[in-house]
């Protein structure tokens, strides 16, 4: 997870429920028509929910006594039982939450502030698969290093469900997530989205490629990085599926044509195999990375001209991401756990990933009532022409790509120095 800036307005609306279709201009609210086939500009249909239809398995049982095993009632929570039960847990662990993504420091330091509770962060550059394995390794571990919450890409959600990882919770703004954006059952739930860029070093790129095809020019030689590991990291993942799209190819075969394309980067010297975050774009290491536009924005900000940052999205290939939010099914601190989720999904926390340039996923009903100020309608990226594939196509692409990188791309990508 890293950051970067964006030159353009706002011009979407994600509506999950016919799902979220792009639509264009400055601080509007209309919402789009519904979504048909899933063409290039179409938002998910409610078949993102499919989550697997088997029951958790044993591992959900065996989850330590405190944590929830059926989501409340949407409206049923006490928030007072539940501050003061959190407050006697007294601390909330999380993971993979660095502070430049989604003005996720902002967002901590707020919740820290309104509850007084600690927050314990475990390693805030974790892929959305080190999370899940964080999970696994401390099953029986109540120390500080079980996360108690996760923040993952889309397709993790319904595979951490079906693994038994993941305890339901329904917040109280349930009504306002999306159907096609959660589990029914409350295991998962959508927390905001964007769409992938190329965030370039101006003062190392002289011309900032506009296209997919544009990175295997030799001018890049020793340029072009992933936001992640492919391994595990849904952003790269999704970086090498939408390569593949951006060739015209689609589904699985966009998967492997996407490999195809970084073996052909690699080979040609221009990929840089290290997990490229903001100082490596910064200093010129990784000039060229590929990740989120919001994370670019944020970067291009946060670095104030020293150097200038351009946020590229591409026409081919133009691929947007949900990631989701989960409770642990062995959270050490189940009711801080869920206290998190209640402040990340109020108004207030949804503004605060908003004030990051993240679409948060109550955008639709928040518009509606008007509860965005326009300064920060105006500062989110566009989502416009996005394609927003569903989490069986996500998990389809992830397996080609997880299983063929090794044997066909060749390359270990490495942590950021």
């Amino acid at each position: 997870m890293k950051i970067r800036k964006l030159l353009f307005n706002l011009a979407s609306v994600l509506v999950f429920a016919s799902l979220l279709a792009a639509c264009g201009g400055g601080a509007t609210t209309e919402a789009p028509p519904a979504a048909t086939e899933a063409p290039v500009t179409e938002a998910p249909t409610e078949a993102m929910t499919e989550a697997p239809t088997e029951a958790p398995t044993e591992a959900a049982t065996e989850a330590p006594t405190g944590a929830a095993t059926e989501a409340p009632a949407e409206g049923a929570v006490n928030m007072d039982e539940l501050i003061a039960a959190a407050q006697a847990e007294g601390m909330l662990t999380t993971i993979a939450l660095p502070h430049d993504w989604c003005n996720y420091g902002a967002v901590i330091e707020g919740f820290k502030a309104k509850y007084g509770l600690e927050v314990n962060e475990l390693d805030p550059g974790a892929g959305s698969g080190e999370e899940l394995e964080a999970i696994r390794a401390n099953k029986d571990n109540p120390g500080p290093q079980a996360p108690d919450v996760i923040d993952v890409g889309l397709a993790f959600g319904p595979t951490a469900k079906e693994e038994g990882l993941i305890q339901p919770y329904k917040v109280s703004t349930w009504d306002e997530i999306p159907e096609g954006a959660k589990d029914p059952d409350g295991y998962w739930y959508g927390d905001y989205y964007g769409v992938l860029s190329f965030e370039v070093n101006t003062a190392e790129v002289a011309n900032p490629p506009a296209e997919y095809a544009d990175l295997l020019n030799p001018e890049y030689n020793g340029q072009i990085a992933l936001s992640g590991d492919p391994l595990s990291s849904n952003a790269a993942i999704l970086s090498v599926w939408a390569a593949g799209l951006a060739t015209g190819a689609t589904g699985e075969e966009a998967a492997t044509a996407g490999l195809e394309f970084f073996k052909q980067l690699n080979e040609s010297g221009n990929f840089v195999p290290i997990d490229g975050d903001s100082r490596t774009v910064g200093i010129g290491e990784t000039p060229i990375l590929i990740d989120w536009s919001y994370n670019s924005i944020a970067n291009d900000v946060t670095l104030a001209g020293n150097p200038d940052l351009e946020t590229v999205v591409p026409t081919e290939g133009r691929l947007a991401g949900v990631y989701v939010q989960a409770i642990s099914a062995y959270a050490p601190h189940p009711n801080a756990a869920k206290l998190w989720m209640e402040y990340l999904y109020s108004d207030e926390g949804q503004l605060g990933w908003a004030s990051g340039y993240c679409h948060p996923i109550r955008f639709e009903a928040m518009s509606a009532a008007g509860t965005i100020p326009e300064d920060v309608l105006a500062q989110l990226p566009s989502t416009e022409g996005a394609y927003f594939p569903t989490i069986e196509e996500i998990e389809a692409a992830r397996t080609v790509i997880t299983e063929g990188w090794p044997e066909v791309v060749g390359v270990t990508v490495q942590p950021s120095p």
